[in-house]
């Protein structure tokens, strides 16, 4: 009976955090790779630009300001769907 409850509290703990979580990170790592130069995106810390530049890893954000040199993965892909959206 005991080894019952843990089997069913480990399935519980996978189907509530785990599934979950690792069906995000393949989200954000799908949008990050279909990102290209013209994207107007929103940063995670609220940054709102334009791509200039695409590398594997990094990209330049045309920004008001100017040009800012940030990684790929400081793209919000929340906020940066509800721009392409409205």
């Amino acid at each position: 009976m005991m080894i019952l409850q843990v089997l069913l509290m480990v399935a519980v703990f996978y189907f509530l955090i785990i599934a979950p979580q690792r069906k995000r990170a393949k989200q954000e790592k799908t949008f990050e790779e279909s990102l290209k130069v013209g994207d107007k995106v929103i940063t995670k810390a609220g940054i709102h630009g334009k791509i200039a530049e695409l590398t594997t890893d990094t990209m330049v954000l045309e920004t008001m300001a100017g040009k800012i040199k940030m990684e790929k993965s400081a793209i919000s892909l929340e906020l940066s769907q509800k721009l392409k959206n409205a």
